[in-house]
């Protein structure tokens, strides 16, 4: 049950719609090594990279006897969480052939073929999938499929992707982004007329949430598109009309709308939609064309100086943006970009759920939502961020190394100070004369026993008090043949036999007691000599340990450099990575400008060509 329930809390730090099922199903885990258990501590506070390295620790010193399949599987887990998904597909397929639960690995291999098919591994994410023996749970069995038919799709099988796809029964939201799948992939394949029914049914279907909405609004658009390009404008300006206008898709469905317009040759038409979109975000696509399409329908229309005038404001906004464009692209490439992602909020969380809450300042920030849109950029910037929290964590180990250096001479000098203190107490207390004397104490008591000397065990009160009767008895006085003389003598005889009757009485006691003294005494000597051997042993190991310990801080101080080292390398590579990413976008951006502008300027000089034949035709 352990190990099952370590699978599933491993697939659920994969993605957050297996926590609460890991949860519900979550039992008390008995843990037998104390590593374990502080592994598991930060494990379900999703403080990964402590759970991690707490866990290759214990692993290298070999702590986790009792737990070591578990911990491989935990492991895996976590390597997932940070996306290393090479490292833990071999775990799982070592530890998760044959000796788990179906149910349990096929979930598994399901969320490997996830991560697989975000990192864009189509062909791992297909083979994870075809490891999948049994049926999963509905929902997750709903997804799969649509998952196996997108990388269908991202790989140009479009007829494998419809094959997939077009037998898809229910009426859940899986089975609408199912049927929206299949038009897409219908449309590429050039089977329009297929499509089209498909899209359009989803097109005006009644919506319960906002992501459905949205889908509404994408099949309305991927409709109206396919329909312009398949020469329908009439057709094709119902679904536009119908996508909303404050929706993430409304800018293209309105320049759609025009052109749609535009190639019936309604040019006052056009210009409503087109006119909507000269108000919005100069950064979309749709709005710098429409900049572009106001002027040509001006000019269709005979409005020759209103075309001009529109023409010179997109020349000057194009030429504007561009300059901040520039601007943009020398602060991404100075690398200060990339450290306003660290640095403004505490890095609390890494790996996979990691999420930006907010845009940093400054003139980039509005280009930004556009990078962060594409899946490429958000991992790589994940990966940055968790290359930036290994760098500050070894920046803390090195502090910390240097701390420990700090207490490792702090105690070499205690001990070398305390050590001659410590030997000339060592040469006062004479242990061999206290165990011989201790023997001497054995064979006197056993001789005492032999004897029956029970004179011998009185106290010194007794003994005294013995003297005296005897030291009486010898009196000359007392030998006189007198009455007087005769009753002292028999009263010191009472005396006597009184206390010798007491002594005699308490005698086996008194011994006993005594032997118990003297048998814990030498438990005591013994315990004692274990214990000089022992301080012996540590003054003789104490420099060694002192060394070895040494050796290990400052033998650390090299290595945590080196993995610095290489760590800024690999940050160096990853900030190279997405400034690539980075300014390739708002390359492609600049470039599109350009086009824009060059077409612009091309389309005003002929509108002054224009002007200037119709003037010399005038009388």
């Amino acid at each position: 049950m352990l190990r099952t329930l370590l699978i599933a809390a491993s697939a659920s730090a994969l993605m957050s719609t297996a926590a609460p099922a890991a949860a519900k199903d979550r039992e008390p885990i008995t843990v037998q090594d104390a590593q374990y258990g502080e592994v598991l501590f930060h494990f379900y506070q999703e403080d990964y990279f402590p759970a991690i390295v707490k866990l290759l620790a214990a692993q290298d010193r070999t702590q986790l006897s009792n737990h070591e399949d578990d911990a491989e599987l935990l492991l895996g887990g976590m390597y997932l969480s940070y996306g290393h998904h090479l490292e833990a597909s071999q775990i799982f397929e070592r530890l998760l052939a044959d000796n788990v639960d179906r149910d349990v690995r096929d979930r598994t291999w399901f969320f490997l073929a996830k991560i697989w098919h975000q990192r864009g591994y189509f062909d791992k994410s297909q083979d994870a999938l075809g490891r999948i023996e049994g049926k999963l749970p509905k929902n997750l069995e709903r997804e799969a499929k649509m998952l196996s038919a997108q990388i269908l799709i991202d790989k140009g099988d479009f007829d494998g992707a419809v094959a997939q796809l077009q037998n898809w029964k229910g009426r859940t939201e899986w089975a609408s982004y199912a049927r929206f799948n299949l038009g897409v992939a219908l449309v590429r394949s050039g089977r329009t007329d297929e499509a089209r029914r498909i899209l359009e049914q989803l097109g005006e279907m009644d919506p319960f949430n906002e992501e459905l909405t949205s889908l509404r609004d994408k099949a309305n658009l991927a409709l109206g598109y396919a329909l312009l390009q398949d020469g329908d404008p009439q057709a094709a300006k119902l679904p536009l009309q119908r996508v909303r206008l404050e929706g993430p898709f409304s800018n293209k469905a309105l320049l759609g709308v025009g052109w749609a317009d535009a190639e019936q040759q309604s040019y006052q038409r056009a210009l409503v939609p087109w006119m909507e979109l000269r108000g919005r975000d100069l950064l979309d696509p749709a709005v710098q064309e429409s900049m572009l399409a106001i002027p040509y329908a001006l000019a269709q229309l005979d409005s020759i100086s209103q075309a001009a005038d529109h023409y010179l404001n997109a020349v000057e906004a194009f030429y504007e943006e561009t300059n901040r464009i520039d601007k943009t692209i020398n602060h991404i490439e100075s690398g200060e970009f990339f450290d306003a992602f660290v640095e403004d909020g505490p890095l609390d969380s890494t790996g996979w759920y990691w999420r930006l809450q907010e845009l940093p300042d400054g003139p980039e920030a509005r280009y930004l939502y556009h990078l962060l849109s594409t899946h490429e950029f958000q991992e790589g910037l994940k990966n940055y961020r968790d290359l930036s929290y290994l760098y500050r964590n070894l920046d803390g180990w090195e502090q910390n190394v240097n701390v420990y250096a700090n207490m490792l001479e702090t105690r070499r000098i205690a001990f070398e100070e305390r050590l001659p203190r410590t030997q000339d107490s060592l040469a006062r207390a004479d242990i061999d004369e206290l165990v011989g004397r201790k023997l001497e104490f054995d064979s006197l008591l056993n001789n005492i026993e032999q004897s029956n000397d029970w004179l011998a065990l009185a106290n010194r009160s007794e003994f005294e008090m013995w003297g005296e009767i005897t030291g009486f008895e010898q009196t000359p006085a007392l030998q006189a043949n007198i009455p007087e003389a005769a009753e002292t003598r028999d009263k010191i005889a009472l005396l006597k036999g009184v206390l010798q009757w007491q002594l005699e009485k308490e005698f086996k006691d008194r011994l006993w007691r005594i032997r118990r003294d003297l048998r814990e005494t030498g438990e005591a000597l013994v315990e004692t000599q274990r214990a000089r051997r022992k301080v012996d042993e540590s003054i003789r190991q104490q420099p060694l340990e002192f060394q070895a310990f040494g050796d290990r801080v400052y033998g650390l101080e090299p290595r945590i450099r080196g993995m610095k080292t290489r760590i800024a390398d690999a940050m160096a590579e990853q900030r190279a990575f997405l400034q690539s990413i980075a300014v390739g976008e708002l390359q492609a951006q600049k470039e599109r400008l350009d086009i824009y502008t060059v077409q612009a300027r091309f389309a005003l000089a002929a509108i002054y060509d224009r002007a200037a034949t119709v003037g010399e035709n005038q009388p």
